[in-house]
């Protein structure tokens, strides 16, 4: 218990005096020698704290995340990056440091370098901790959509980076499958056409993203909404025949890689036009041995003292002196 005490302590004590340094102007920093390559390695051993929810909660407490929120505004690229990456590890899965965060207006600085910061990686690494930010966080839902949160989506699912992308349609598949009334603004913006292009991206993953935003889309639809694809359902019916094909000539190795797309083409497929897809008639939606239950190889190694002991006396009918041995008696021994 002291070890542990004292760990405690240790850490404490390190994270206040890094919360020290992000509170030290960066002037007064560079004059003494601290490069901002120090300074990314100092948050990277913050992240490492952080991990912990009571220690990401702590952070505020001593008086961290306030200068932390600061780093997201640094003139350097990597620190805005690495910032963003510290923040995002505090707020996952993390409803107290959330709340915290948008008290702080982490949010605000967090948009401004996903929609506008000229370097992509600090775009992606703002995106992914906003949406550790707002997710299962209404109020971050609400203030993400009052900020024209969708629109800067938009931008980023038509950018270069494939990784980009890929954030960009998950969080907005996220936002879809929690509210499908925003598949009204999803189709003011045009999002639908791009994510049919993308439907088609040479990158597995990109795809994915893209064909579970569709599909969410393609619900709404059927639930009687404004929403749906409208005028773009020829095109997907056109890129879904396409993803056919192109699953029918996969390898037999690149199809078990490709068994969530088979699964969400199917379901696309079968959800916008109300018939089983072709992939059904040709055996290649659930491919031979998928579904069945892992190999048991552990059981036999792990196996409960009374069974292993009912199956060796098994068929043993003649009485013996050993039978009486009862394996555990519960309660006190009657008298001879």
């Amino acid at each position: 218990m002291e070890a542990m005490q004292s760990q405690t302590v240790d850490v404490i004590k390190r994270m206040k005096e890094i919360t020290m340094v992000m509170q030290t102007p960066e002037q007064v920093l560079e004059a003494q020698g601290v490069t901002a390559a120090d300074i990314e390695d100092m948050l990277d051993e913050l992240q490492e704290h952080v991990e912990s929810i009571d220690m990401a909660n702590d952070l505020h407490s001593i008086g961290g995340l306030v200068p932390l929120l600061g780093y997201l505004k640094n003139s350097h690229a990597n620190i805005r990056a690495k910032a963003a990456e510290v923040v995002s590890t505090i707020v996952q899965n993390n409803p107290r440091s959330q709340q915290l965060v948008m008290e702080a207006n982490g949010l605000e600085p967090l948009l401004s370098n996903f929609a506008s910061d000229p370097d992509v990686t600090v775009r992606t690494k703002a995106l992914g901790a906003i949406s550790s930010l707002i997710r299962h966080n209404k109020p971050g839902i609400a203030a993400f959509r009052l900020a024209n949160g969708y629109a800067a989506l938009r931008d980023a699912v038509g950018a270069d980076s494939a990784r980009f992308q890929r954030k960009a349609l998950n969080l907005i598949q996220y936002l879809l499958h929690e509210n499908h009334s925003d598949c009204n603004v999803v189709n003011e913006l045009g999002l639908p056409r791009v994510m049919l292009h993308l439907a088609s991206s040479e990158d597995a993953e990109v795809r994915e993203a893209a064909l579970r935003g569709l599909l969410e889309i393609a619900r709404d639809k059927t639930g009687g909404s404004n929403g749906g694809l409208g005028e773009e359902d020829e095109k997907l019916k056109q890129i879904l025949e396409e993803r056919i094909k192109g699953i029918s000539l996969m390898s037999p190795e690149d199809l078990g890689a490709a068994r969530e797309e088979r699964q969400l083409v199917d379901c696309l497929w079968s959800t916008c036009y109300k018939e089983p897809s072709s992939l059904r008639e040709k055996g290649l939606l659930s491919l031979p041995g998928e579904d069945d239950p892992p190999p048991d190889v552990a059981s036999k190694h792990f196996e409960p003292p009374l069974r292993g002991w009912a199956a060796n006396h098994t068929g043993d009918s003649k009485p013996s002196v050993k039978k009486q041995e009862a394996p555990l008696l519960l309660g006190p021994i009657p008298p001879n």
